[in-house]
């Protein structure tokens, strides 16, 4: 299933090369921190088509508002999302899952289980690179986001181990 949504996705961003690989990399921590995290199943299922559609909505979010903010791509993705995943099939109780983790990607107080928790995760460890931020604003974020060991792990060896560029 996540194959066809990939391609989905891939279409939806038609020559928008920068949208696709922030989702596909968005997409291969998911899945590395689910199982370093033992999720499956359903659960996983949902993490990985979150974070294949995370931001979905972000040219809808351009059209309409001029703008890019998390807050806009939350209102305009869960609907393109939805229409997505139903016409795959995708059983209704996974599709409000996604669309609600897609609705709230960017207010991290609303997290509410591991699914969101690693979406989070997997969507700061691409934005850290893609931002180019620096070592305080990345300790920052370890130190009030990530919670999964595994995640915790990926993101210092990466950015905050010695060394590393």
């Amino acid at each position: 299933m996540t194959h066809t949504i990939l391609l989905d996705m891939i279409r939806y961003f038609q020559g928008d090369a920068k949208r696709i690989n922030h989702a596909l990399k968005v997409y291969s921590f998911a899945h590395i921190i689910c199982r370093s995290e033992n999720v499956n199943g359903t659960r996983q299922d949902v993490i990985e088509l979150a974070a294949i559609l995370h931001d979905i909505g972000i040219h809808e979010a351009e059209k309409k508002y001029h703008s890019t903010a998390g807050n806009y791509q939350e209102i305009e993705g869960p609907p393109i999302a939805r229409q997505i995943l139903m016409t795959r099939g995708v059983p209704q109780e996974v599709i409000d899952r996604v669309c609600y983790l897609i609705g709230n990607h960017h207010s991290y107080s609303k997290i509410d289980d591991i699914d969101f928790q690693i979406l989070v995760e997997a969507d700061f460890l691409v934005n850290i690179f893609e931002d180019d931020m620096q070592i305080k604003a990345i300790e920052s974020i370890q130190n009030k986001y990530f919670k999964t060991s595994s995640g915790r792990e990926i993101l210092t060896t990466m950015y905050l181990a010695k060394g590393g560029e």
